[in-house]
């Protein structure tokens, strides 16, 4: 958990920046409307910036208003102690037919990646049919508190999750926890775990 109080620390940094950044383009966007509406004399120049200026207030209102419902701060601070129900991986092929099965329940710790004579992983993903997009070491699965969390070990083709019922997957930020549950399909480059 330790990385994942850095990984937070990290993130509060960036969105240091972003804050920054946003107030800059208040700065800006209120010298373009003063000089706009103060000292520009063209009526459909003021018509044109002030519809422009109220729809995208209107946009940012609207973004910033959403609520954040997968990121990792969600996941990470998530106090939430349900019980899992997890109890196993399934390798899928393209045509979404069970290839291999990984039984997880009473493990705290799975590394998911391919198996060699250095290397030993408890997913091994050596015989999927996009072996060769897998790191050695790709990701990390941890339980913790009765949850399991999935982790991007910095892998060259990502990592990513799409949640149960959704059309869209979400990639994984390096080393960012990211709360798992029944019914998810996970994405260790392009082979797909189902998680059940």
């Amino acid at each position: 958990m330790q990385d994942a109080a850095e990984s937070l620390i990290a993130k509060d940094k960036k969105n240091a920046w972003i804050r920054g950044i946003d107030v800059a383009i208040v700065i800006l966007t209120v010298s373009v409307l003063m000089y706009t509406f103060i000292w520009n004399p063209f009526y459909l120049l003021k018509c044109i910036v002030g519809i422009t200026a109220l729809f995208c207030f209107y946009m940012y209102a609207l973004k910033k208003s959403e609520t954040p419902q997968n990121g990792p701060q969600a996941q990470v601070l998530s106090v939430q102690a349900s019980s899992s129900s997890i109890s196993k991986l399934a390798m899928l092929s393209e045509d979404g037919e069970k290839m291999k099965e990984w039984y997880i329940q009473g493990e705290t710790a799975l590394l998911i990646g391919k198996s060699s004579t250095d290397n030993e992983v408890e997913v091994d993903l050596a015989d999927a049919e996009y072996a060769s997009l897998i790191s050695k070491q790709h990701a990390v699965l941890n339980y913790a508190s009765g949850i399991w969390y999935l982790e991007d070990l910095d892998s060259r083709n990502g990592v990513g999750i799409k949640r149960k019922g959704a059309s869209t997957k979400q990639v994984l930020e390096n080393e960012a926890p990211y709360k798992i549950d029944s019914g998810d399909m996970i994405y260790i480059a392009n082979t797909r775990l189902l998680v059940q």
